[in-house]
């Protein structure tokens, strides 16, 4: 079994169906089919391209944005589905990089070498590469042009619609905070240089129109 590829047709069109949910905006088939166009223009750069390539289809498997753990429940289903295609170590570092995507800090792998029977040049170092440019293609829409971004803000808002605005404004404001005050939005050169710029632009603009106007702008009075 272990032949087997570890995304096949059945497979893709079952985590497809997943992918269609009417509640979906933009966590939806549309985000997996972009950042495995992305895995595709950096391949040359992965270790295990076909690992990251399932990583990629079941990062986001289980969303409900109520949950608060949907990157675990998508691992573990991956764990499930990709049982007897792959050894324990790969399935590890497939599931370790879905898990990641809950803080999209780089994972720690301290069996990456029991995959080196399989991938003989595949080391610690390829697999905390290969983490890195995966959480990269994740965030990369932060780093798309003005519309698309602003696009994918207002998909996230529709799953979230059950939040409050006063509460979604405070949220989305930690996030974008948080994504700013990093030194590096993404971990890898390659993708710093392609999207890094436009993200932090993109970022503060939507910070600054978050942020509720002082009282006497909203008062309509001068001082």
């Amino acid at each position: 079994m272990e032949n087997e590829p570890l995304i096949d047709e059945p497979l893709k069109r079952e985590l497809s169906a997943l992918y269609a949910a009417q509640d979906r905006h933009y966590h939806n088939l549309a985000h997996i089919e972009a950042m495995l166009a992305l895995a595709g223009d950096y391949r040359v750069l992965l270790g295990d391209p076909e690992a990251v390539e399932a990583a990629i289809w079941f990062h986001d498997a289980i969303y409900d944005s109520k949950a608060k753990d949907n990157e675990a429940q998508s691992a573990a289903l991956a764990e499930q589905k990709l049982a007897g295609r792959a050894e324990t170590a790969r399935l590890d570092r497939i599931s370790a990089m879905i898990v990641a995507t809950a803080t999209h800090q780089l994972p720690s792998f301290d069996d990456a070498t029991a995959v080196r029977d399989v991938l003989p040049s595949f080391d610690d170092a390829t697999a905390v590469r290969d983490a890195g440019l995966f959480l990269d293609m994740d965030l990369s829409i932060l780093g798309a042009q003005p519309d698309a971004f602003d696009a994918y803000e207002r998909a996230v808002r529709r799953e979230y619609h059950w939040v409050e605005e006063p509460m979604w404004r405070a949220g989305r404001s930690a996030v974008l905070k948080n994504f700013l005050a990093r030194p590096h939005i993404f971990h890898t050169e390659a993708f710093r240089q392609r999207f890094e710029p436009q993200a932090r632009l993109n970022m503060a603009r939507s910070l600054e129109a978050l942020t509720p106007p002082p009282p006497s702008a909203q008062s309509g009075f001068s001082a």
